[in-house]
């Protein structure tokens, strides 16, 4: 029983998950600027290449979150092995999902590559159709480096290596940025490949940091573990629901970014805008909550069940707090970010206002975020599925729906009924991870 109100013992927590947070944040961050560097690279080609960049991270979100979801198992099965001061488990923990990983990637590319079929018939522009094929496809296969670099992340940050994980992470971001001047742009006389170079571009990249990654692994020892089938079933079950769950809130995302096709490719570019930022920006939620799961996870393995309130508070405080900054600054300095983006005055007028209802959502999604996060640490993985499932598909979609399309509030419409399921979310989470604790705060 603790000594001192949860509250009060979450203080001590903020500064060792600050420590931990912070490269994983620079981390993820190094993963979403290829996205920015690519949107920004894009943008000169004009508002349909653009659009079609749009489009397709729409759809990679639904693989990025399934995947992500997935390799958590992973991560969380590390955590706890390496708070029981476990190395060899941890070893195999790595081995099982090194293994794992290339199969999810690759079920995931091929499933991106069948939804590209399906486009023409739910509404999309023709015009932004007609060039999307071969950027598609180069960020498809793109999700089979990113499967194994998600889960050498992964594993590293719960062996409290976390900037050596970032430092991957950006490597593929410094190599990305001349590889897609030079595939884009081209040089000399060779005139480049525009929107399919930036494809291309980030798969090399990823690539190369993948390679890099690997041998840093094989040179410190972390690849010497035996083959455990039994381990790798038990972390394909665990991901499954992860898996599902991620899957659900990702494809719901994506749907926001097809309703918003629905309203033409000026929609499209806006939102592509507004994600770019805005996932930069959200990534110290992301980092907290992967930061929360491993610090539970190991304050479970160690056997001390008393910390695991206070390290959810300290957690959902930080994010509280940064995301009203970012909320604030969206607000105030939305058109400004805009018209650096982009020179199309309508692109720029419907971006500026989406990041004002964007910016009313941040709060509630960095909580959900967080708690969920916080819920994984525990291994508590079916439920939040369930529940996240359920919000975002009954009642997220449709509201966004409704005040998109009847309501003829158009793209911000769409975006505040989403937001209005993200903060059901954010509401029923803590709780729950309250109740599964109260037994250690008793």
């Amino acid at each position: 029983m603790p000594t001192q109100p949860s509250a009060a013992i979450a203080q001590t927590e903020v500064a060792p998950l600050l420590r931990l947070a912070l490269p994983i944040v620079a981390g993820l961050a190094a993963s979403t600027l290829i996205g920015v560097v690519d949107t920004l690279m894009i943008a000169p080609l004009g508002t349909l290449p653009l659009a079609a960049a749009s489009l397709t991270t729409a759809a990679m979100i639904i693989f990025y979150s399934a995947i992500y979801g997935f390799v958590s198992a992973v991560g969380i099965e590390a955590a706890h092995r390496h708070g029981g001061a476990q190395a060899d488990a941890v070893a195999a923990a790595l081995r099982a999902g090194l293994v794992l990983a290339p199969l999810m990637g690759l079920v995931a590319a091929v499933f991106m590559g069948l939804i590209l079929v399906s486009l023409p018939f739910i509404g999309q522009p023709p015009d932004v159709l007609a060039i999307i094929t071969p950027y598609w496809l180069a960020m498809a296969a793109l999700l089979v480096p990113v499967a194994l670099l998600m889960v050498i992340a992964q594993v590293l940050n719960a062996m409290d290596r976390p900037w050596t994980a970032a430092g991957f992470a950006f490597l593929a971001v410094v190599l990305n940025i001349p590889l897609n001047y030079l595939l884009i742009w081209g040089v000399g006389d060779w005139p480049g490949l525009g929107l399919i170079g930036a494809g291309l571009a980030s798969l090399i990249a990823e690539t190369l940091a993948l390679l890099v990654a690997i041998s840093w692994l094989a040179r410190h020892g972390l690849l010497r573990a035996r083959p455990d089938p039994a381990l790798r079933r038990r972390l394909a079950r665990d991901g499954l629901p992860l898996a599902i769950g991620y899957t659900g809130e990702g494809a719901a995302f994506a749907v926001i970014g097809l309703m918003l096709g629905i309203f033409g490719a000026t929609a499209l570019a806006a939102n592509q805008i507004v994600q770019a930022v805005g996932g930069v920006l959200y990534m110290l939620p992301l980092g907290m909550a992967a930061a929360v799961a491993i610090r539970i996870g190991q304050a479970s393995g160690s056997g001390d069940p008393t910390r695991l309130r206070p390290i959810a508070i300290a957690a959902i405080g930080v994010v509280t707090t940064w995301m009203i900054a970012v909320t604030i600054t969206l607000i105030l300095s939305g058109s400004r970010i805009a018209a650096a983006l982009s020179t199309d005055s309508a692109v720029v007028a419907l971006a500026t206002a989406m990041f004002v209802i964007v910016a009313l959502i941040q709060v509630a999604d960095g909580v959900q975020s967080t708690a969920l996060g916080a819920l994984r640490g525990i291994m508590d993985f079916v439920w939040p599925t369930r529940l996240t499932l359920a919000s975002y598909w009954f009642f997220a979609l449709p509201l966004a729906a409704l005040l998109g399309f009847w309501a003829e509030l158009g793209p911000l419409g769409i975006w505040a009924g989403y937001g209005i399921g993200i903060t059901l979310v954010a509401i029923i989470l803590p709780l729950r991870f309250w109740r599964l604790t109260a037994a250690a705060n008793r």
